[in-house]
């Protein structure tokens, strides 16, 4: 079976992380998807999360537009837009109102997580009328709408349409996206114990000039998994803090097996443990999110894991994920 090299792309959830701001988190992901577009990457999504004071991105479609502005040739997109708490009409007209300003350019990743607490998901999803596979199929109608429908979402009508995906973490996710003949990106950072087919997949990634340096970095993430564990949720905290906590054996030996899912290491040491998920998942194409506190650090890692492309394989029977 003939091979491909595999594209890179890029999950930024905006992190506040301590001592920092909203308005510094969303400047940071606006500096970031430059640099993602200098350095070839091939698609830049944000995600749609509420009442998390660790995460900014809260609006997608809002951050999509200012991202698309601030680039030229990336692709910009939502991964993802979490249907069950939108109207699939209004869905269609902000995806349809950016795929018309950015031609080619916006992607339209569908989830149906709650993307925060049950408060948050009580003010948002007050009464529940259709299942997850309706609103789906609505939202295609509307993307696509028939000469006589009754509601049209206008932006989408006479031009192009943002391409639609389905992110999921599991095999009936995956089902469904191959039912309704939509391209799957499987969330491998949320699920690594539990790899599907897919024709893109989401990985944790932190890079660094040497293995030791890198999981030095990888203790802030470490230190937050850990306090979550104990029912303290707290903002991403600095890799100083976390290296002078004062894990216990049994804090390391579960904070391990928690965040697992974050691979860590030089590029050396990142080439077999990225293309080991590229066999598992048949995917050719990995799209990185990276939780650092220092935002230089983030860059550096983005910097390092654009040289790999080049060492990895994939294979070519996947062709959803190399349109446009």
């Amino acid at each position: 079976m003939p091979s491909v090299t595999p594209r890179l792309s890029v999950l930024d959830t905006s992190p506040i992380v301590q001592g920092s701001t909203p308005r510094q988190a969303l400047l940071n992901t606006v500096d970031l998807a430059r640099l993602a577009e200098e350095l070839g990457y091939h698609r830049y999504w944000v995600p749609e999360h509420h009442g998390m004071r660790g995460v900014a991105s809260s609006a997608p479609a809002v951050l999509i537009g200012h991202l698309a502005n601030a680039t030229r040739r990336l692709r910009v997109g939502a991964g993802g837009v979490l249907l069950p708490n939108h109207p699939p009409l209004v869905v269609a007209e902000q995806f349809g109102t950016l795929a018309a300003l950015h031609p080619g350019r916006i992607d339209l990743g569908i989830g149906r997580a709650p993307g925060g607490s049950k408060a948050a998901s009580a003010v948002l999803r007050p009464q529940r009328t259709k299942d997850f596979g309706e609103q789906l199929d609505e939202l295609r109608g509307h993307l696509n709408p028939p000469e006589d429908a009754e509601v049209k979402a206008i932006p989408v009508l006479g031009g192009d349409i943002p391409e639609l995906w389905l992110l999921g973490r599991s095999p009936d996710s995956a089902a469904l996206a191959a039912e309704r003949g939509i391209p799957y990106a499987f969330a491998h950072h949320l699920a690594p114990t539990a790899p599907v087919e897919a024709d893109l997949v989401s990985v944790s990634v932190i890079a660094a000039e040497d293995d030791e340096r890198a999981e030095w970095l990888a203790g802030s993430t470490r230190l937050k998994v850990l306090s979550r564990i104990r029912g303290n949720r707290i903002q991403l905290p600095s890799p100083e803090e976390a290296a002078a906590f004062p894990y216990t054996a049994d804090d390391r030996a579960e904070t391990a097996r928690r965040s697992g899912a974050v691979l860590t290491g030089c590029p050396g040491t990142l080439v077999p443990k990225l293309q080991r998920i590229l066999d598992e998942t048949g995917t050719a194409e990995i799209m990185v999110t990276t939780p650092l506190f220092h935002h230089a650090d983030r860059r550096r890692s983005y910097e390092l894991l654009a040289s790999l492309s080049g060492r990895l394989t994939a294979r070519s029977n996947r062709p959803a994920s190399s349109r446009a």
